[in-house]
């Protein structure tokens, strides 16, 4: 026996500190998002190239896919908290071999709202740059 269940998920309310953002981002805007943070390394690593990651101080803070079947999937680091959290979004899930270090992986960034994407990439901008 099957059960389905539907979800019926909201994100939780977020003050959007960016009020110039649409309210959703596509990959190119979110792209563009992640280097204008001081410090950025943008590199694009794989055979052929299948992974585009943003660094500040040597420290990976997001990170595309840029290969079938995964393309253009966003991974970030989040809080704890946000990670039991965010997992149970549809379309969100523990980005694979960085889950357990509480990595997400954002299917499509254009269904997900721009000001809350923001505010989690720059926390997990904020994390690797203090760390040592």
């Amino acid at each position: 026996m099957t059960i389905l269940l539907e979800l019926d998920y909201t994100l939780p309310s977020m003050e959007i500190h960016h009020p110039n953002l649409p309210a959703a981002m596509n990959v190119e805007e979110l792209k563009t998002f992640c280097r204008e943070f001081d410090g950025v390394t943008e590199t694009l690593y794989g055979e052929p190239g299948n992974v585009l990651t943003y660094y500040v101080g040597g420290k990976k803070f997001a990170y595309f896919k840029t290969s079938e079947p995964e393309k253009w999937r966003f991974s970030m680091r989040v809080s704890p908290d946000r990670f039991v959290e965010l997992t149970g979004v549809p379309g969100v899930k523990p980005a694979r071999y960085m889950g357990r270090f509480h990595w997400i992986t954002i299917v499509k960034v254009e269904q997900f709202p721009a000001g809350y994407l923001a505010e989690l990439v720059e926390w997990s901008y904020g994390k690797a740059r203090h760390k040592r």
